[in-house]
């Protein structure tokens, strides 16, 4: 009897298990799909039909995972901001500031190149003043920066940079990081080419490394 609990129980586990890794396998490519119809159609112009017709999947699966288009929505703008932030989430005071800074610059202009279209929907939101998920976006954006400032605020205290306002240092980082997604029409204008190559993204984080780190008292790493 023992073991036969033991065997259901293991089933029953291993049954969740599979269902866990199947609902984040389909958030993915739901989450993906969403990405592309906001960024072509913006929110009101996407719809869920859409959506899960280019996930390849059943609109009701939308629904169950993320309820409406809104929830959607925020779960996508969600997921743009844990992308941006998780190589800057768990720096410390402790860390030397001119390697995590340059790997938070170098890893923000590698997902400007990546997710262009992720970047593109988080700036028509803000520039529209965050109609749909204002007051979403605003407190979790607001505890991040908050926490991230902090640190920031360490290492002009304990005299590892120079004394400069934390917040707007990182609307500095934002901005130039951020521009590659945003404006890369005007990139490609300025550069006289179609797409960038290798060489303009790595000129690209070797000059802002440079400029931002120099700016504060650090020489690049």
């Amino acid at each position: 009897m023992v073991d036969q609990a033991q065997k259901r129980l293991k089933e029953a586990f291993q049954t969740k298990e599979k269902a866990g890794r199947i609902r984040q396998q389909n958030e993915a490519i739901i989450l993906e799909a969403a990405e592309t119809e906001f960024a072509h159609h913006g929110f009101r112009g996407a719809s869920l039909n859409a959506i899960a017709e280019r996930a390849g999947l059943p609109k009701s699966n939308i629904l169950y995972y993320f309820h409406n288009k809104v929830g959607l929505y925020g779960a996508v703008l969600s997921d743009i901001l844990d992308m941006w932030n998780q190589s800057f989430n768990n720096v410390t005071a402790k860390d030397d500031p001119a390697e995590a800074i340059s790997s938070y610059i170098r890893a923000k202009i590698r997902y400007s190149r990546s997710h262009p279209l992720a970047s593109r929907i988080f700036a028509i939101e803000i520039i529209q003043g965050a109609p749909h998920l204002k007051a979403f976006l605003a407190e979790e954006l607001s505890e991040w920066v908050g926490g991230r400032a902090a640190v920031i605020q360490a290492w002009i205290d304990a005299g590892k940079i120079d004394a400069i306002d934390p917040v707007h240092f990182m609307f500095m980082v934002w901005g130039a990081t951020q521009h590659y997604a945003d404006f890369a029409t005007q990139v490609h204008w300025a550069l006289g080419k179609e797409q960038l190559e290798d060489t303009d993204f790595k000129a690209a984080e070797e000059t802002l490394c440079h400029i931002i780190l120099k700016g504060i008292g650090l020489a690049p790493a």
